[in-house]
């Protein structure tokens, strides 16, 4: 990749004045979309995996991993996780296999919205979720189309952990946290994030072309209240960009061993 790209371009300059309605719409609407045959037996390929190597490790699920680059780089950091890279696009993990991987890492083509749904129907808590570099959907109309957004979201916080989410567009990491803290009642926030050494390609090719990147970590398991228990309309949507942000600057150093997290490819739709 060449560091020539450029960020979101997007008529939408603040949180999105539908998101808090469509957070509560999610909630109150069980999601029933039927399981996907091969959602399941990629599943199953993955329940193998994780106990041959011990199920009794902790789990780190890297959503959208691409080429599993930054799924090597989390397994590399926790040898005592069994981590799993989980993408759609057959071609990405194809170039990530080319080489030998980690005893404790597994790329693995599945579709997220099934995949998420599995893990909680098996009663499998991860220690940590990462969302890394995001299709952000910038398009005021695509807000469905946002990981935050989609109504896979509340699984995605009931199956807890530390959550990170990493992006080059503020406003996705500020309707990020808007929908963590109205499911959870976690307040969190945003802040920019100085990359250090980049943990996947469109973490170095963002970086190189000069972009501010921006990042979220939440401890879902410190929530004060299950997801759907937020009352309507507590929280309003009345951030501003520049208050919802921390100021501080962080490096990939300065990870603890429960928040350090990898990236997801930018061009994977959720």
């Amino acid at each position: 990749m060449h560091a020539n790209s450029r960020t979101p371009v997007s008529a939408q300059t603040d949180i999105h004045t539908q998101l808090p309605a469509l957070l509560d719409r999610r909630v109150g609407q069980p999601f029933r979309q039927p399981i996907a045959v091969y959602n399941q037996r990629a599943f199953e390929e993955f329940l193998a995996a994780y106990r041959g190597f011990g199920v009794a490790a902790p789990l780190i699920v890297d959503a959208c991993c691409g080429t599993g680059e930054s799924s090597v780089w989390l397994a590399r950091q926790h040898p005592e996780c069994f981590v799993v890279g989980v993408d759609q696009s057959a071609i990405r993990l194809g170039r990530g296999t080319r080489q030998p991987l980690p005893a404790n890492v597994l790329l693995l083509r599945a579709d997220l919205v099934d995949f998420w749904r599995l893990l909680a129907d098996a009663g499998l808590r991860p220690r940590q979720q990462t969302i890394f570099y995001p299709n952000p959907w910038p398009k005021i109309g695509h807000l469905a189309r946002r990981w935050h957004a989609h109504a896979v979201f509340p699984t995605v916080l009931a199956l807890g952990g530390v959550l990170e989410c990493r992006s080059n567009w503020r406003i996705y990491i500020d309707e990020f946290a808007f929908a963590v803290e109205r499911l959870t009642g976690l307040v969190t926030r945003g802040e920019v994030w100085a990359a250090g050494e980049p943990v996947t390609a469109f973490e170095r090719k963002y970086r190189d072309s000069g972009h501010t990147l921006y990042r979220l970590v939440v401890d879902l398991d410190a929530a004060p209240q299950r997801v759907g228990a937020q009352a309507r309309g507590a929280l309003p949507v009345s951030s501003t960009l520049s208050s919802s942000f921390a100021p501080p600057v962080l490096s990939v150093s300065s990870l603890s061993s429960t928040s350090s997290a990898s990236p997801t490819l930018a061009d994977e739709a959720p």
